[in-house]
């Protein structure tokens, strides 16, 4: 499995994992109306752009197999609210139902994590929804829930929760300290 930055020609493939992964993930948590009309076409434009800006407090890495083929995407950057005490974010973290469960999102995660390092960031805040599975991942990796939010997807009403580490420096540490 290799890490690696997001480059031109890579957009369809991270809209592929974006949607089906939600498809996956979300099942059971949003309508699956909601769900079933999710596209990777509708997805597309938004990576194209995001692969394009050049934005250098930002990072789009992808998880690629051996043939090519991408089967997970983090990116992460400066935290974009500023409502709470962190000034780092990953904004967004997916895999394959497929390639869950192999280390490759705690991969995504620390490389994600080094980037913000390296913008001298010294927190980390991770929005997800209360009832997906991957907050037992970020539960692993160290986070604790410091704030919640209620939002509407497909409109159903939603409790989203944010992970959170006050020093950088322990992101994975439990996960670390308990392999």
């Amino acid at each position: 499995m290799q890490i690696r930055q997001a480059r031109e020609g890579d957009a369809r493939a991270i809209a592929y994992v974006h949607t089906e992964s939600w498809k996956t993930t979300y099942r059971g948590i949003i309508s699956d109306e909601f769900l079933d009309h999710l596209t990777t076409e509708a997805r597309i434009p938004q990576w194209e752009q995001m692969i394009r800006s050049g934005e250098k407090e930002q990072i789009l890495l992808v998880a690629e197999q051996a043939d090519g083929e991408i089967v997970g995407f983090a990116c992460g950057g400066r935290e974009r609210e500023g409502r709470l005490p962190y000034d780092g974010e990953i904004y967004a973290i997916y895999l394959l139902q497929a390639s869950q469960g192999q280390r490759i999102g705690t991969m995504l995660a620390s490389q994600v994590v080094q980037h913000l390092h390296k913008l001298k960031l010294r927190s980390l805040l991770i929005w997800a929804l209360e009832k997906n599975s991957a907050c037992r991942f970020y539960e692993q990796m160290g986070g604790t829930v410091v704030h919640s939010q209620a939002l509407s997807i497909g409109g159903k009403d939603q409790l989203e929760v944010a992970y959170g580490w006050e020093d950088l420096q322990l992101f994975g540490e439990r996960s670390t300290s308990q392999e």
